[in-house]
C-alpha cells in the first residue's frame, strides 16, 4: 500500500424521508447558538464591554397569528455545526 487507509463514511443525504430530522437539527442549533450568544453578550456586559449585534424583531402580524424572531450571530453560527450533524448521522 502507498498511502495511509481512510475511512470513508456514508454520509446522510437529504431525502424527503429525513427532512424532518434535519429541521429538528437545525432548530436545536440555531436555539443553541442563539443562547450561548446571549450568554456571551451578557458576560461581556458584565464586564464592562457591551456589545450588541442582534437583528430584529423580524417577523410578520397577520392579526390573527403573529411570529416575530430575534436573531444574532449565535443564530448564524449555529447553522454550520447542524449541517455537519446531519451530515454525520
Amino acid at each position: 500500500m502507498t498511502g495511509p487507509l481512510r475511512y470513508n463514511p456514508r454520509r446522510m443525504k437529504l431525502t424527503a424521508k429525513n427532512l424532518p430530522t434535519l429541521l429538528r437539527i437545525l432548530l436545536l442549533c440555531l436555539l443553541v447558538g442563539t443562547l450561548a450568544w446571549e450568554i456571551l453578550e451578557r458576560v461581556l456586559e458584565y464586564a464592562g464591554l457591551p456589545l450588541s449585534l442582534g437583528i430584529g424583531p423580524v417577523g410578520f402580524d397577520l392579526r390573527v397569528i403573529s411570529l416575530w424572531a430575534m436573531f444574532n450571530p449565535g443564530s448564524l453560527i449555529g447553522i454550520v455545526p447542524a449541517f455537519l450533524l446531519f451530515r454525520r448521522l
